[in-house]
């Protein structure tokens, strides 16, 4: 299978985080914001009220102290004067109307001042200034360090409350994700819902009951079309095999050899495809034994096409089925000879077999997605075979317990829009035989 490689594609860099952070993040930035409002909000609400406490004391004493200078005549009451030239303007528009007023100014380099003036008789002014006492200051103060002890303590509970409920969260969602990721290697027997667990229900279990319903369907849905395809293909067989039959009875010559190889590659097409059902059903178990790979594959490629190189690096004692191992290799020997260029090279290093040949390479799309049934390499597929090969190959590679996997040669350092100058297909044998539901590889 070979394709038109495609010029490079440039990736946008994403920033991974997880859950548990970003709900952390978001706690703690909703505490702080909540905890410095509070703090503002009871800062000025005390400072106010301190405020309307000094300026009723004001008040009060500069009443007594007007009853005094009305029966001496003289301000003999403590911070008070007649007539202050730095009474404040607003405050003596207020005692020109004839009323006792109290005013709170702010300097900046001292806290407030406390005001309070009263008309007295002979047309003067009876005046009061007092400063912020030192213990409101020091009671402020002490107010504000605890505001800022309390946000910290409340950003840092909220941090860690987010780091709590994040994490059993994203617990629950990486567990659904690895049982979702093993539902689509193929374990039917897998629920995300059990996977989770968990007494408390919430959204994460909808989504599981949603994706195991998913999962229900299309595996009822590909059984189904699995099922319709092995009949169909099996239904096939008889009469292609009688029309193989009544082609071999024609006389000789050029158009019955058109309809024998016509005939023939039916017969495979259907094989083909019936192979690939009963690979789709999941039913096929590997009949195992104990064999050399690098003897076992020398000895077929070289009844298969004694032109490949076969080099054996380091030979090994394998369990496996030999039958589907010869399946898979051949398998790949064909899609060379039919896509690739020669030389094509087979190298045996320990559990490792590699195909290699010198063609234009494996297409992106199947290098990205792994092989699919009924792909060739032509973009009109008008090229040779119906492109089930690799698909069997796979398959096989799967009930072996093995993996098979795709890639280009080029040169080194050279970029990706750079052509290739080859393709490896890659079986990676176990390290121990397939069970009954398979084993994967120890890459090395």
């Amino acid at each position: 299978m070979r394709g038109i490689l495609r010029g490079p594609v440039t990736e946008r860099v994403v920033v991974r985080t997880g859950l548990r952070w970003k709900l952390s993040a978001a706690i703690a930035l909703v505490g702080a914001l909540v905890a410095v409002a509070l703090s503002l909000v009871v800062h000025n609400a005390a400072r106010v009220s301190m405020l309307d406490n000094a300026r009723d004391l004001a008040d009060e004493r500069i009443r007594i102290a007007q009853r005094n200078y009305e029966l001496t005549g003289k301000p003999n009451f403590p911070s008070i004067a007649v007539d202050d030239r730095h009474l404040p303007p607003p405050l003596r528009e207020k005692v020109q109307e004839g009323r006792r007023a109290t005013y709170v100014s702010d300097r900046p380099d001292r806290g407030p001042d406390i005001w309070a003036a009263v008309p007295v008789k002979g047309g003067h002014v009876l005046s009061l200034h007092t400063g912020f006492t030192d213990r409101s200051t020091d009671i402020l103060n002490d107010l504000d360090q605890a505001l800022v002890i309390g946000s910290i303590a409340v950003v840092l509970g909220g941090s860690a409350l987010g780091v709590l409920i994040g994490g059993q969260l994203s617990r629950r969602l990486r567990k659904a994700a690895t049982a979702a990721n093993q539902m689509a290697k193929g374990e039917t027997d897998v629920r995300v819902r059990d996977a989770i667990g968990g007494v408390v229900r919430d959204e994460t279990d909808d989504l599981a009951s949603a994706v195991d319903a998913m999962a229900d369907a299309l595996q009822q849905r590909l059984e189904a079309e699995r099922r319709v395809t092995a009949d169909i293909a099996h239904e096939l067989r008889t009469p292609v095999t009688g029309l193989l039959t009544a082609a071999e009875l024609l006389p000789p010559g050029r158009p019955t050899e058109l309809v024998l190889d016509r005939a023939k590659a039916m017969r495979t097409l259907v094989e083909d495809v019936l192979e690939v059902a009963r690979l789709d059903g999941a039913n096929e178990r590997a009949e195992l034994q104990d064999i050399l790979l690098g003897e076992f594959v020398a000895r077929r490629v070289a009844a298969k096409d004694p032109e490949i190189e076969v080099r054996v690096v380091h030979e090994s004692e394998v369990t496996t089925d030999p039958r589907r191992l010869e399946r898979v290799l051949f398998n790949l020997l064909a899609n060379a000879a039919r896509h690739g260029k020669p030389p094509v090279q087979v190298t045996v290093e320990g559990r490792v077999i590699r195909v290699r040949d010198h063609g234009p390479g494996f297409p992106e799309d199947l290098l990205a997605d792994g092989p699919s049934r009924f792909r060739t390499g032509s973009a009109d597929r008008a090229g040779h075979g119906h492109g089930l090969g690799l698909t069997i190959a796979a398959g096989q590679a799967r009930v072996l317990g093995a993996r098979l996997t795709f890639r280009n040669v080029r040169p080194a350092g050279a970029p990706e829009g750079v052509p290739a100058e080859g393709a490896v297909a890659v079986l990676w044998l176990p390290e121990h035989a397939p069970t009954a539901t398979g084993s994967h590889p120890m890459l090395p």
